[in-house]
Parts: C-alpha cells; structure tokens; sequence
C-alpha cells in the first residue's frame, strides 16, 4: 500500500511537517492552499474569456464590410 507523502512546507530553507505545526499555523497553511486553488480557478477563468475574445473578434472582422 503506498502512503501519501505527508504534506510540508518550506520557509528560509527549512522544511516543515504541516502535521507538526501549531494549529494557527496549520489554518494559515490551508488558506494559502485556498487562495493557491483560486487563484488557478481564476486563471483558468481568464484564459477562457480571452479565447472568447478572440473569436469574438474574428467574427466581428469577418462581419464588417469589405472594402
């Protein structure tokens, strides 16, 4: 049965077990994996409007009058 690594993070160079931290620190660590998780949803949001854009901007070229 493989175990899941346990999860760390690191500061200055040293390494933390997230388990082994004090509570207040172990909460910040979640909100940082919040934010972390939008801040990709919102990326991806981004990228999604921007190739709305660009085919919305193809279609209006293709729309205006020839000359």
């Amino acid at each position: 049965m493989d175990k899941k690594a346990e999860p760390t993070v690191t500061h200055n160079g040293t390494t933390y077990k997230v388990a082994d931290l004090p509570e207040d620190a172990r909460k910040q660590f979640l909100n940082l994996q919040v934010a972390d998780s939008e801040i990709k949803r919102l990326q991806m949001q981004l990228a999604l409007a921007q190739t709305a854009k660009s085919a919305y901007e193809q279609a209006l070229v293709e729309e205006l009058p020839k000359e």
